[in-house]
């Protein structure tokens, strides 16, 4: 595939990735489609970082609107500053792929550590006491502790452990799980265009000669 072919494939497809990252974000700080847990403050620490908004969705955006109007322009015009386009291409593609691994490595977080609830103080111990922490991250209690670092793999921890927002766990785990897919492929498609980029540097684009 020449390098102007390869340009307005990688453009479109980075933009749309770009905006399903944004979007995953977003649904991140409205667990339970509610307002509420935003405008208190109980809100997963990197969901409120925003890593999905920035990392893989502004920066990647950019880079893919940069590529797609570079390869539909220089596909379609033989002086399109093509050298120049394709470098700047090279370095916005740079920025996309260290945003996306930003993101991919916040959301691994996220997932990691579980999100911000409203817990069972039974949990520890403490029959009646509940209070808003991380309790899949939570170290105050080995017995827990052990339970914790499984959670992802025991369903029927995510609605005895948290109590609210309702159905937080798997909305957390299922969107960070989604962040990090989509970042992954935006990765790839960053790198692929960086190497693109140096092509069409060297060649220049197949269709213009």
């Amino acid at each position: 595939m020449c390098v102007g072919k390869c340009t307005r494939i990688l453009g479109p497809c980075l933009f749309v990735l770009g905006m399903l990252s944004i979007a995953a974000n977003f649904f991140l700080l409205f667990p339970n489609w509610s307002w509420k847990y935003l405008q208190e403050g109980h809100i997963t620490k990197q969901a409120m970082q925003a890593p999905g908004i920035w990392g893989g969705g502004i920066t990647v955006l950019l880079a893919a609107t940069h590529i797609t109007a570079v390869g539909w322009r220089c596909g379609c015009f033989s002086d399109c500053g093509t050298w120049r386009n394709l470098f700047l291409s090279i370095i916005l593609s740079g920025l996309a792929l260290l945003g996306s691994a930003a993101c991919f490595i916040m959301a691994g977080l996220g997932l990691t550590n579980g999100p911000l609830c409203l817990s069972n103080g039974s949990t520890y111990n403490q029959v009646g006491i509940q209070h808003w922490n991380y309790p899949f991250s939570d170290t105050s209690s080995q017995d827990f502790t052990f339970r914790a670092d499984n959670y992802l793999f025991n369903r029927s921890l995510w609605t005895s452990v948290c109590i609210e927002p309702p159905g937080i766990v798997l909305w957390n785990v299922s969107l960070f799980f989604l962040l990090m897919a989509i970042t992954t492929v935006e990765m790839v498609l960053a790198s692929l265009q960086i190497i693109n980029g140096f092509f069409g540097c060297l060649c220049g684009f197949c269709e213009v000669k």
